[in-house]
């Protein structure tokens, strides 16, 4: 008589395809026999921060939370880069630090812990007598922390994934997490109705920081349940000599130095996304609504994760290639109706356009982040990771500064620029990056 499966390894077994869970590709023999229960681990933990993230996004809540405030507008155009640059930008000097502990859910986990009090710390600000320019500095304070602690999480927790669960199926995961994630933040938009309702309700926003920063506590929770093997610990080091040493690796390894390169011309869709709502508010009035485009950032991400996801296991590469050239079409399509002046329904072509960028930007970063795992070995990861982080946090700044100066006096020579940019990464995707590795 065959002996029944455990229901989680039934479940992972029916999610991923898998005849047998103990499929491994790259992680160890003892992570392997704890695939299952670790696949759904990483799946709650993704789930929670990435519905986190949609709820506090910096493209939306944190520049309208700031601006209520009364906080000056380049502090409030600036939400987007800082909270992105924040992310990335010390990856590369606390990668050596995470790399000397042999377990490294604990450094995500506390990170996860650090992301939620600082969500929690913007909620609190909201309820507080403050002068105008006191709240601002507090919750742009909060969001330079939450930006930092996230970078903690973005490299621990791909070195923790790259150790527990086996590749051809991280795309899976983190896509199927995206999925999930979308579909509660459209419930979300759906109950908060529009933009007009809300835009004077601190309680409302405070709601939101106040349940991003719980979300991000059950993470926390997820990730000290995984079953993580203790892994090497060399290159943990003193940080400065390690970084400086990690970014040979653009000069030595040219198939990084390469994902680099794409990595930074593919900014152009996350930085393009708030380009487009800046023009749609402007066009739109008081009918640029957060629940609205709440629900269309949920619904895209609904509809697109666990595609995007099976996409990247098969080729992460040609799914990049797709997301940029999508989103440069959308671009240009919106340029083209503005300045031709065709007549349209606006708030139908902003909410289409929104929708469609929202699908890009999450099959890039879908993307990007399987390839990455997956080019890396368990020496190389947290060194690829923190490296091209830290890089694109430099650019992320640079260019974010820039944009924020000069974007409320030609926000559409920006979404031109943007859109070719991620015409050329199109174009770039199959000829400098690697196919997917069986």
């Amino acid at each position: 008589m065959q002996k029944s499966k455990p229901a989680a390894t039934a479940l992972y077994d029916l999610i991923t395809g898998d005849e047998d869970a103990r499929v491994c590709k790259d992680i160890p023999d003892e992570s392997c026999k704890h695939q299952p229960v670790n696949f759904f681990l990483h799946l709650l933990s993704n789930f929670f921060t990435k519905l986190a993230d949609e709820i506090a996004s910096a493209r939306l809540v944190f520049p309208w939370v700031l601006g209520l405030l009364g906080a000056p507008l380049l502090l409030v155009s600036l939400a987007v880069p800082i909270r992105e640059s924040g992310v990335l930008l010390p990856q590369l000097f606390i990668a050596a630090k995470i790399r000397a502990k042999a377990l490294r859910k604990y450094v995500w986990m506390l990170g996860g812990l650090l992301s939620g009090f600082s969500l929690w710390a913007c909620a609190f600000t909201l309820f507080l007598d403050l002068s105008a320019e006191s709240a601002s500095r507090l919750v742009f304070s909060a969001l330079i922390v939450f930006s930092f602690s996230r970078g903690i999480c973005s490299v621990a927790a791909k070195d923790v994934l790259g150790k527990t669960v086996s590749k051809s199926r991280r795309g899976t995961l983190m896509g199927l997490a995206t999925s999930v994630s979308g579909l509660f933040t459209l419930l979300l938009g759906l109950n908060l109705g529009f933009y007009n309702q809300i835009k004077n309700n601190e309680l409302i926003l405070a709601s939101l920081f106040g349940i991003a920063g719980l979300c991000w506590i059950v993470a926390s929770l997820a990730i000290w349940a995984i079953r993580e093997e203790p892994g090497a610990t060399e290159g943990g080091g003193n940080a400065g000599i390690e970084a400086l040493k990690s970014l040979r690796l653009l000069k030595e390894d040219k198939p990084f130095r390469n994902f680099v390169i794409v990595r930074t011309l593919l900014l152009s869709v996350s930085l393009g996304a708030p380009i487009l709502i800046i023009i749609a508010q402007n066009t739109l009035g008081n009918a640029a609504l957060i629940g609205l485009f709440l629900i269309v950032s949920g619904l895209a991400n609904t509809v697109s994760g666990y595609v995007w996801g099976r996409l990247a296991d098969y080729s992460s590469r040609t799914l990049m290639a797709i997301a940029s050239g999508v989103n440069a079409l959308v671009g240009v399509v919106v340029l083209l109706m503005l300045q031709l002046k065709i007549e349209f329904n606006a708030l139908l072509l902003f909410v289409t356009a929104y929708f469609l960028t929202s699908v890009c930007l999450a099959g890039v970063r879908l993307g990007r982040k399987t390839l990455l795992v997956d080019m890396a070995t368990a020496e190389t990861r947290s060194a690829y990771v923190a490296v091209s982080n830290t890089s694109i946090g430099f650019l992320i700044l640079i260019v974010g500064a820039v944009v924020s100066l000069i974007a409320g006096q030609n926000t559409q020579g920006m979404l031109w620029a943007f859109s070719g940019l991620s015409a050329v990464a199109c174009a770039l995707c199959p000829l400098l990056l690697p196919a997917q590795r069986a």
